[in-house]
């Protein structure tokens, strides 16, 4: 990968990684449905400057309705009741697992020993996260912001079943399904009250987060992603997301002051321990087991 490249990869990861502070940060002066709106309601805009991708709509529904609604409805949720941004970042890497899952279940795709090794490391972490429900995070949080993984490996597997797609296309024109169905759910569970008060008087930070998370997090990050895509194999690009959770912990950490206990700083290292089993595994397998191609 070129030096431009690797600097382009290094903004996209320092995009997304910064991402979940400034999810933390919308959600002190804006409510989670209500955010979720206008972050898609502002990142649906290009939609009149870019060419709608060539799949049936069907698909884009179902890629707005997973990836986008129902990742950030529960992720977004799950932060707003006691999910600390740092461990969210990591937490919702579990998509790498539940998408090798999914796509064994729906697309008959096979799951390899590197795979299943990574999976049960991984989860052994998650567990661990998960059983410190009560000190830096809430049960709640954690199983909320855990579903969200899984609907982002839904439209993982929505994407793969599209083929060949334009990313930034697909990321744009998908936006435009989320706002009306996240405007449902403010008015159902935040209130028209609330939605009222939250517009009337929203703090310059979560105007600041709604815009970081439309064209920063959304728009420029899936753009430039899109081009790496373009350029390399997919296992060069994909790798680079390791580098997401650590982004989120350190931003956590200076900008939030989170801290972790012992027991969840192990279950972080387990987790990154999975997601490089899970990535590099079969390629180390290969390499000294040469028949094992």
């Amino acid at each position: 990968m070129s030096p431009k490249d690797l600097l382009i990869a290094a903004v996209v990861i320092l995009a997304w990684g910064v991402n979940f502070v400034v999810i933390k940060l919308g959600l002190h002066g804006v409510p989670p449905m209500l955010l979720g709106a206008l972050r898609f309601a502002l990142a649906a805009l290009p939609a009149f400057f870019v060419k709608r991708p060539q799949i049936p709509l069907r698909w884009l529904f179902a890629y707005g309705l997973t990836i986008s609604l129902g990742q950030f409805a529960l992720l977004f949720y799950g932060m707003y009741v006691g999910m600390p941004a740092g461990l969210a970042s990591l937490v919702l890497q579990a998509q790498a697992f539940f998408t090798l899952i999914f796509a064994a279940m729906f697309l008959g795709e096979r799951i390899r020993a590197a795979n299943v090794a990574g999976l049960v490391i991984a989860a052994a972490g998650l567990a661990l996260i998960g059983m410190q429900g009560g000190h830096a995070m809430t049960i709640t949080g954690f199983l909320f912001t855990l579903a969200a993984s899984a609907m982002w490996a839904l439209g993982n597997v929505v994407t793969k079943a599209m083929g060949k797609v334009d990313l930034l296309s697909l990321v744009v024109w998908g936006s435009l399904i989320p706002p009306l169905p996240f405007l449902a759910l403010s008015l159902i569970f935040e209130g028209p009250a609330r939605i009222e008060s939250s517009l009337a008087a929203i703090p310059l930070v979560s105007v600041f987060a709604i815009l970081y998370l439309a064209f920063v997090a959304t728009l420029v990050g899936y753009s430039l992603w899109g081009k790496l895509l373009a350029r390399y194999p997919a296992g060069s690009v994909a790798p680079f997301s390791l580098l997401v959770p650590v982004i989120g912990l350190v931003s956590a950490a200076v900008a939030l002051g989170e801290g972790l206990s012992a027991a969840e700083i192990a279950g972080a290292a387990l987790v990154m321990a999975g997601l490089v089993v899970n990535v590099f595994g079969a390629r180390f397998v290969q390499r000294i087991l040469p028949s094992a191609r």
